[in-house]
C-alpha cells in the first residue's frame, strides 16, 4: 500500500472519527507496513483550539513516518455554504478559518519536527478542489474556499521550510474528491462521481506512495493529478 515509505510505519490520523479518518485508520491498521496508529478523534483532539492540538501531539512519540490531517468543517446544523456575499457572517468565516486552516497549521507545527528525517515522510491535509483560486469559475461558498485556498498556502509554506529538515520529507494538500459522508451528504446531488470513503482513503495513500519529494508543497487530486493554487 505505502512500498516507497518502508516498513514498521509509526502514523498519526487526525479527524479519526470522519467518515475519510475512520477509513484512514482501518486501512493503515490493516497493513503489515504499519507498526502504530495513533488516531485522534475529536475526542482527543479539538482541531479548533490551539492548548487542545499542543496537548495531543505531545503525547505522541516520535520519530513519525507519515501524519493525515483529515479534519474540516463546511457546514452545521445553522450554517451552510454561502451563495453569494449578503450570506457572508464574521463568526462563521472566522471558524472556518480556525477549523480549515490554522488547526492543520498548528498540527504541522507540532508533529513535523517529529517527522523521520533519514527516509521519506509525508505531512498530508485534506483540501479541496473549491479552495483552488485559479480554478473558482462558479463563486459562492466563500468561507470555505477561502479558508481551504489559505491552507494550502500554509501547507506550501511550511513544505519549503520543512525541506531543509529532511529533503526526502513530503508535505503535500489533497484534494479527496466528492466523499459519500457527514461533511458532503447534502451537496451530493448532481455529483458524477461520488466515492466511499474506503476507496478515497485508498486512492490517497495511492498518491502519497507515488509522489516524491520534489513535488513536496504541492496540491494533488485523488487521482494524483496537480491542482492549480
Amino acid at each position: 500500500m505505502l512500498p516507497s515509505f518502508g516498513s514498521d510505519l509509526n502514523v498519526v490520523v487526525i479527524g479519526a472519527s470522519g467518515g475519510l479518518g475512520t477509513a484512514f485508520v482501518r486501512l493503515l491498521r490493516a497493513s503489515a507496513q504499519v507498526a502504530t496508529v495513533h488516531a485522534l478523534s475529536r475526542a482527543e483532539l479539538d482541531i479548533a483550539r490551539s492548548d487542545a492540538i499542543a496537548a495531543a501531539c505531545h503525547a505522541i512519540a516520535s520519530p513519525l513516518d507519515l501524519v493525515i490531517v483529515a479534519t474540516g468543517v463546511l457546514h452545521d446544523a445553522t450554517h451552510r455554504p454561502e451563495r453569494n456575499l449578503a450570506a457572508l457572517d464574521a463568526d462563521w468565516l472566522a471558524h472556518n478559518f480556525a477549523v480549515n486552516a490554522a488547526g492543520p497549521a498548528l498540527v504541522a507545527q507540532a508533529l513535523l519536527p517529529k517527522l523521520r528525517r533519514d527516509r521519506k515522510t509525508a505531512f498530508a491535509v485534506l483540501s479541496a478542489r473549491v479552495g483552488s483560486i485559479g480554478d473558482n469559475r462558479l463563486g459562492g461558498w466563500y468561507s470555505y474556499r477561502a479558508s481551504k485556498a489559505a491552507l494550502n498556502q500554509l501547507i506550501r509554506t511550511a513544505a519549503i521550510e520543512h525541506a531543509r529538515r529532511n529533503a526526502q520529507g513530503l508535505v503535500v494538500a489533497l484534494h479527496p474528491g466528492t466523499v459519500d459522508s457527514a461533511l458532503s451528504k447534502p451537496f451530493q446531488r448532481g455529483v458524477n462521481t461520488l466515492f466511499n470513503p474506503i476507496q478515497s482513503a485508498r486512492n490517497l495513500l495511492a498518491v502519497l506512495d507515488a509522489l516524491t519529494a520534489a513535488q513536496s508543497g504541492g496540491f494533488f487530486a485523488w487521482d494524483g493529478s496537480a491542482i492549480e493554487f
